[in-house]
């Protein structure tokens, strides 16, 4: 008795066997016992499909674009570029400023995270929805304000440089401040979940113990606050460092004085020096992933902190 091939995809096994077919159609009814029990392959979820789809056409395609762009300049003009002095100027105004401006939001964050969750006094609202104002505020309004506050004629420039003789607004100083307005909101929020979830028994019981409120600040409260404030404080950096529209207003962006990367690749752009402008780009892009896995590592040691505090 003959079978047509093309109704091996239709047999099953277990009847073939039982058939009592000998010869090709038992081989066949083991090949088709195997693929039966081979894993089937499933296709991605469409949320899976949608997300990677938009995050190539926002984000991947858009930075590999200038990593090729930047490749295609040479290492050796890639780093003749990177490391000129121009550019390692800014790089000493952006990073270190930058890391001056978030140190002093390390500090003032968490004095006023710990005043809106431990303390009650009037405005206490309004004083909570104005933390997130660098958020919603455009930079350049934000940038012209402070120059209008710390210039030689403000409401605080003047009384600096007549007390002080200290220049705020186009120097230097000036690109710290921009600097610690536009990232603050990124410690006091980074700590006041943290903080709000500690336990009050702890202070307590320390107190009981003897401690005083000095000792159960640094020794109960603060180790368990700090995970969070160096992620505030990371982040903090990783914005400040690549500001631009606030700094451009109060700072004379004069090179190997105050000027920094962001607006160094917008002169680079607007002298139509595009593969300058690229390799420079490519740095802060090359800084900014650095950040990011920093920023990560500190998130994940200050889970594992709490976990092992908590057990």
């Amino acid at each position: 008795m003959a079978i047509n091939p093309v109704d091996y995809r239709c047999i099953d096994s277990d009847l073939v066997v039982r058939s009592g077919y000998s010869g090709t159609t038992s081989a066949m009814a083991a090949v088709l016992s195997r693929l039966r029990r081979l894993p089937r392959l499933q296709l991605p979820s469409w949320s899976w499909r949608i997300t990677w789809l938009y995050l190539s056409l926002m984000l991947f395609l858009p930075l590999g674009g200038m990593l090729l762009k930047a490749f295609h300049v040479g290492p050796a003009d890639f780093w003749e570029i990177a490391t000129s002095p121009e550019a390692v100027a800014t790089y000493k105004i952006s990073f270190g400023l930058a890391l001056i401006a978030s140190l002093i939001n390390g500090l003032f964050g968490l004095v006023i995270a710990w005043a809106l969750i431990r303390c009650r006094f009037p405005g206490q609202r309004l004083l909570d929805s104005l933390i997130d104002l660098p958020f919603a505020l455009p930079t350049a309004v934000a940038g012209l304000a402070l120059t209008a506050v710390y210039s030689e004629e403000g409401w605080l420039g003047r009384p600096i440089l007549q007390l002080f003789g200290v220049k705020v607004a186009f120097t230097s100083f000036g690109v710290a401040v921009a600097m610690v307005f536009i990232s603050l909101p990124f410690v006091v929020r980074t700590v006041e979940p943290v903080l709000r979830s500690l336990e009050k028994e702890q202070e307590e019981a320390s107190w009981c113990l003897g401690a005083s409120q000095s000792q159960t600040f640094f020794r109960v409260v603060l180790p368990q606050l700090l995970p969070a404030i160096l992620s505030g404080v990371a982040q903090g950096y990783s914005r400040a460092v690549g500001e631009y529209g606030s700094v451009i207003m109060i700072s004379s962006n004069v090179p190997f004085r105050d000027l920094i990367t962001p607006t160094l690749i917008v002169q680079k752009l607007e002298e139509y020096d595009l593969p300058a402008a690229t390799v420079i780009g490519t740095v802060m892009l090359l800084f900014a992933l650095v950040s990011l896995l920093v920023i990560n590592l500190l998130q994940v040691w200050g889970q594992r902190y709490q976990g092992a505090e908590a057990t």
